[in-house]
């Protein structure tokens, strides 16, 4: 069946439900069997949501550039009084959103003359604002951040925003677990620990969020593979599965949950691996090719068995890449992220926002039914005629 042989170990793995090592890892990402590798993501994939692909209408709020950082990979943030600063108010960003979206995902710039009521005055004029939209607001950086300037905890923030109307945290300021990249392309920013004790504290909590990967610059494939490991050791903790036999020894297909946010709870929902945009940064001079992006989502598919969702974000992969990563062993798209601009500045070449149908087209040429879903990763209704694909 394989054309690689070195890939038969995997599937057996795979088949028999024994967790996948890095050692698996390095075979899948070494072996030139794309194709294999991409069906067994995909087996993986189906046997927990069958035909399924989710998407979400929501959109995307940057509510400042201007930033305290200064991230030699970003081409986004700027200092304040440049040209191309700006700082949205808050009835601005409330003007931008509406109540028939279902997710307001929210990330941005730090201003140093920002304090904490900064962040909770935003959450709390959307909720008022659109009380049954979720917010997914606030990277790790951002709610260290926010930490730090308010002289209190981690976790006294994240209580303050959670009682504001936060609903989840995103993915965001992973970038790759490296203290050797983080030196070398942002030196004052969070660092492994720090990030993973955001989110850590956010699942305590009750606060569901994501996990990101930012790959294709100056990383090793090594480099990848151990922010991998984190992130799924992170995952075992926040679950309470570390200690459990069965856990430990769970494979790959898990077990299909009646819906798909019954185990995305108070855990990252979502892993999001972001293929980086060179821009003017001059750190990529060949950017990932569309082979890379496909292997490793199936490898995060593969690996990554205790996040439900792995999700193939078209503003990064563009829209054709995108729908053909649900073969890949992808199950979610994103969403409509009217006026994103982080990718984008950093020279994204996807649309910059997408309409439930064009979303929902990628979906059906990929074989998959598409389900709308809300922040947490609930099925909205799924309309009758799309059962038939």
């Amino acid at each position: 069946m394989f054309l690689d042989d070195n890939l038969i170990s995997v599937w057996e793995k795979v088949q028999n439900k024994i967790r996948l090592g890095l050692d698996d890892v390095r075979i899948l990402y070494s072996s030139p069997d794309l194709i294999s590798v991409g069906w067994m993501a995909k087996q993986v994939k189906e046997a927990r949501f069958g035909k399924k692909a989710f998407y979400v209408l929501n959109q995307k709020l940057e509510p400042t550039n201007v930033c305290v950082l200064s991230c030699k990979f970003c081409d986004f943030a700027t200092k304040r009084g440049q040209p191309n600063a700006y700082e949205m108010t808050i009835d601005e960003m409330v003007r931008k959103c509406s109540g028939d979206i279902s997710e307001i995902h929210i990330s941005g710039g730090m201003p140093p003359e920002w304090t904490l009521e900064n962040y909770l005055g935003i959450v709390r004029a959307l909720r008022r604002a659109y009380p049954t939209v979720g917010i997914k607001a606030f990277t790790a950086v951002e709610v260290e951040w926010a930490a730090r300037i308010s002289r209190q905890s981690i976790e006294a923030v994240l209580i303050q925003l959670k009682e504001a109307g936060l609903t989840a945290l995103p993915g965001g300021g992973a970038e790759v677990f490296s203290e050797r990249i983080r030196k070398e392309l942002f030196p004052f920013k969070i660092g492994i620990k720090e990030w993973l004790e955001v989110h850590r504290t956010a699942h305590r909590l009750g606060i569901p969020s994501n996990a990101t990967l930012l790959y294709g610059h100056i990383e090793t494939a090594e480099e990848r593979w151990k922010h991998l490991e984190m992130i799924r050791d992170l995952q075992d903790e926040s679950l309470n599965k570390t200690s459990s036999p069965a856990a430990a020894g769970r494979g790959s297909m898990g077990p299909p949950p009646e819906t798909a946010g019954d185990d995305s709870r108070a855990a990252f929902m979502s892993f999001i691996p972001l293929a980086f945009q060179p821009g003017t940064t001059g750190l990529a001079y060949q950017p990932p090719s569309v082979q890379d992006d496909l292997k490793l989502l199936a490898i995060s598919r593969l690996y990554l068995d205790n996040i439900p969702h792995i999700k193939a974000y078209w503003i990064a992969l563009g829209e054709e890449t995108a729908s053909t990563g649900l073969h890949w062993g992808a199950d979610d798209i994103d969403g409509t992220l009217g006026g994103e601009r982080i990718m984008h500045d950093a020279g994204a070449i996807s649309p910059t926002q997408m309409a439930r149908e064009r979303l929902e087209e990628l979906i059906r040429e990929a074989g998959c039914i598409p389900v709308e879903r809300d922040a947490l990763y609930n099925p909205m209704a799924v309309r009758k005629e799309l059962l038939s694909v």
